[in-house]
């Protein structure tokens, strides 16, 4: 019988061999961030996310998850600036190429109204897509070796704290923007779980934080989202509100939103940690040119079909046509650029109330009088109430 340190030792070889960088293994236990988890709730940090409270009892014990779970293998998976130094076999070991969809449409050369998009979406695939298979690999593995144990394979789709068990599993520890931080590889790491009721041996969990004094990554926040060390508000973090929040983006914090299209990377982009960790070697993560950054204007212009067409297998489709125009509107007005103009024009007339709004939101603040046309036009036959306010709104700061 292979005992539980073989297996351990089995699966850490195995999973580096699949594109994991970092392998460690954790008992199934209470995470121990079930309390800060609980009283976030409570703060109402969670914002729109309800699967979160709703699922809270589900979080206390990764049993809810697999029962009989007795270990939790987690990985991390480096996706800084993937690619420049990538290998030529990463797509020989099982692993999918989803094809060239996020490319169809054409780009222009040098976006009119860049947008920015955090790193974790720029490449050709959604990570969830890419790291379950390999799961599945190692799971396959742990199976050939005990046939009888059961697995589940886990990536942000399961009530589970990955970065509690990551840190019970010593790959890091939580930096002060709540990010699990390696000493090796930072924080711009992709996290995932294998369950199985398989006994095996456990790492020492990471005791130590090294962060010291520095606050960078609270300070750089243009929205304030971190009440404390350690905490985030999700409700104001940029990432949530272009990405999760599915309304109007709370008007006090758009002009705090600056050029993010979808996302976003301050925290992390002032972290020393980041700045001395090696690039990522996993061509699969590797960077497109044409999502370092998106033309705004391109976004407003194209249909809602031809978004989803484009998008299709990326990050960026999670907020929808909808969300990525009402981001791309209000990148425009924080730019300040003429040239948005008449495409906002168009946006006013929008299917989506939440796009109408953003639309009137960044006219208002481009002024001119194409733009105080439209909006008093669109004021005429509009009938949705908070689009109203919108509208008034914009139209108030013609008035001199």
């Amino acid at each position: 019988m292979t005992s539980p340190a073989q297996l351990s030792a089995m699966l850490k070889s195995e999973g580096q061999r699949l594109g994991m960088d970092l392998v460690g293994i954790a008992p199934a236990v209470t995470p121990t961030g079930i309390s800060r988890l609980q009283s976030w709730i409570e703060r109402g940090f969670a914002g729109e996310m309800h699967y979160i409270p709703r699922r809270a009892t589900a979080y206390e014990h990764p049993e809810h998850v697999l029962p009989g779970v007795r270990s939790v293998v987690m990985v991390a998976v480096n996706y800084k600036g993937a690619g420049e130094r990538g290998s030529a076999g990463v797509r020989e070991q099982g692993r999918e190429d989803h094809g060239d969809s996020v490319a169809d449409l054409p780009h222009p050369q040098t976006p009119a109204l860049p947008g920015r998009i955090a790193s974790y979406a720029q490449s050709r695939s959604d990570y969830h897509d890419v790291l379950k298979p390999r799961l599945q690999q190692l799971a396959d593995v742990l199976h050939a070796a005990a046939p009888s144990c059961r697995t589940r394979c886990v990536v942000d789709t399961a009530p589970l704290l990955e970065r509690d068990f990551a840190r019970l599993a010593g790959l890091g520890w939580f930096g002060k923007n709540t990010m699990l931080i390696s000493k090796r590889l930072g924080s711009f790491v992709f996290l995932a779980a294998l369950l199985t009721d398989a006994d095996l041996e456990p790492d020492a969990p990471h005791a130590t934080s090294h962060c010291g004094t520095c606050t960078r990554c609270l300070e750089v926040c243009p929205t304030d989202a971190f009440p404390e060390p350690g905490v985030l508000d999700a409700r104001k973090c940029i990432s949530y509100l272009t990405i999760e929040l599915k309304g109007p983006i709370p008007l006090d914090l758009r002009t705090g939103v600056g050029e993010w299209l979808f996302g976003c990377d301050l925290c992390q982009d002032v972290c020393p940690w980041n700045r001395k960790s090696p690039p990522a070697t996993d061509a699969t993560f590797a960077p497109l040119p044409e999502l370092a950054s998106l033309d705004a204007l391109e976004i407003l212009r194209a249909s809602d079909a031809d978004l989803r067409t484009r998008f299709r297998e990326s990050p960026l489709a999670r907020p929808g046509p909808a969300g990525l125009k009402r981001n791309a509107a209000v990148v425009a007005g924080n730019l300040g650029d003429d040239a948005a103009i008449p495409v906002l024009c168009e946006t006013l007339n929008h299917v989506d109330p939440v796009v109408r709004g953003a639309s009137a939101w960044a006219l208002g603040c481009l002024g001119g009088t194409a733009a105080q046309e439209a909006l008093n036009t669109r004021r005429q036959f509009e009938d949705n109430p908070d689009v109203i306010v919108e509208l008034e709104s914009a139209a108030s700061r013609f008035i001199s």
